[in-house]
Formats: C-alpha cells, structure tokens, sequence
C-alpha cells in the first residue's frame, strides 16, 4: 500500500466559528443556516460534542463568488 501525501493546507486556513463567519458575511445565524439547508453556502462541520465550523476557505470562495457576481 503507497503512503498517501496530503497537499500542504494554506497558512490562513483554519476553523471559523459562527461569529467570524457572520462578521465575514454581514449575515445573522438563521439566515446562514437558512442558505445552508437551501445549499447556498458552505455547510458547516461538527468539530465537538456541541460545537460546529466552517472551513475559512469555503467562506472565502463563497464571498468571492458572490463579489465577482457583481461584476
């Protein structure tokens, strides 16, 4: 069996909580999960017992997809 090499991750990439991801996006938590459950937005990920996050880059592409829409 070959050893699998993972890509190296981007310094920047980390967990956002739900507080950074709404000072990223402008919107509230119902509205984010009200996108999630219609598949618009990145889904988040269990990371504890009663905790979940989103992946920074996902956010990022997301906000970038939308500011590109607009040009």
């Amino acid at each position: 069996m070959q050893p699998t090499s993972l890509a190296p991750l981007p310094a920047d990439r980390h967990i956002m909580r739900r507080d950074e991801v709404e000072q990223k996006t402008g919107f509230k938590r119902s509205h984010i999960y009200n996108l999630m459950k219609a598949g618009q937005f990145p889904q988040c990920r269990r990371i504890g017992t009663r905790a979940v996050g989103w992946d920074s880059m996902e956010i990022e592409q997301w906000v970038h997809d939308r500011l590109s829409m607009r040009d």
